[in-house]
C-alpha cells in the first residue's frame, strides 16, 4: 500500500475486483456446457417446434380476421359484415348537428332522409346568449337521445356542420342519453378564399 493512497480509491478497486471475479465465475458454465443451462437437445427441439406451430397459427387466425372483421366502417360501394342491431352502416340513422356561434340544431333522420326527431337549444328552454353555450347544446344532446331510444333507435351515425361552441357537448350530451355513436364526419363547409368573411366584433 502507497501511504499517500486514500482509503476511497482502494474501497473502489477492491469492489472492481469482485465485481471482475463474479462475471468471470458467472461465465465459465455459458463457455463450457451451454446445454445444461437449456436442458437437454431433445427439450430444446420441443420447445422450438412448437414456437414454431404457435406462431404459423396465429398467423392463419389473423389472416382470417383481417379479412372477415375491420374496425373501420365500410368505403361507399363496398360490402361488410358488420352489423349494429342487425342493420348495415348505410341503413343506421343520421344525427345532424348544425353548430353555430348563436344556437345547436339537433335533427335524427333514418337512412332515406326522413325526419324523426329535432330538437335545439332554444326548444329545450334557453334563451337569449345562454343558447350559445356547451351545456345548453349537451342538454339538447340528451333531450334527443331520449327521444331517439324512446322510438327505438340505438345506434347512429353523426355528421357535424358549424364551428360554434356546442359542437362537441352535444356529442357527449348523445352518448349520455344512451346513444352509441358508430362514426363522426366533420361536414363543415370550408371556402376556397371564397366570400369576405364579416368584420370582428368590437367589445
Amino acid at each position: 500500500r502507497h501511504p499517500r493512497t486514500p482509503p476511497g480509491v482502494l474501497l473502489v478497486w477492491s469492489g472492481l475486483d469482485r465485481f471482475l471475479n463474479v462475471t468471470f465465475v458467472l461465465s465459465a458454465p455459458l463457455n463450457g456446457n451451454t446445454a445444461s443451462l437449456c436442458g437437454s437437445r431433445a427439450l430444446q427441439r420441443t420447445i422450438c417446434s412448437s414456437a414454431i406451430r404457435h406462431q404459423e397459427k396465429e398467423a392463419s387466425s389473423s389472416a382470417e380476421t383481417a379479412k372477415d372483421f375491420s374496425y373501420l366502417p365500410p368505403l361507399p360501394g363496398h360490402d361488410s359484415t358488420l352489423r349494429w342491431g342487425g342493420k348495415k352502416f348505410e341503413d343506421l340513422p343520421i344525427v345532424h348537428i348544425k353548430a353555430t356561434y348563436n344556437n345547436t340544431h339537433i335533427q335524427l333522420t333514418d337512412s332515406a332522409g326522413q325526419s324523426v326527431v329535432r330538437t335545439s337549444c332554444g326548444t329545450e328552454g334557453f334563451k337569449n346568449i345562454k343558447k350559445s353555450t356547451p351545456i345548453a347544446a349537451q342538454t339538447a344532446g340528451i333531450s334527443a337521445a331520449a327521444k331517439a331510444t324512446a322510438k327505438g333507435v340505438s345506434f347512429v351515425r353523426v355528421v357535424v356542420k358549424g364551428l360554434g361552441p356546442g359542437r362537441l357537448s352535444a356529442i357527449k350530451g348523445l352518448t349520455m342519453g344512451g346513444l352509441e355513436v358508430v362514426s363522426i364526419t366533420d361536414n363543415t363547409p370550408v371556402p376556397h378564399n371564397g366570400c369576405r368573411p364579416r368584420k370582428a366584433r368590437r367589445t
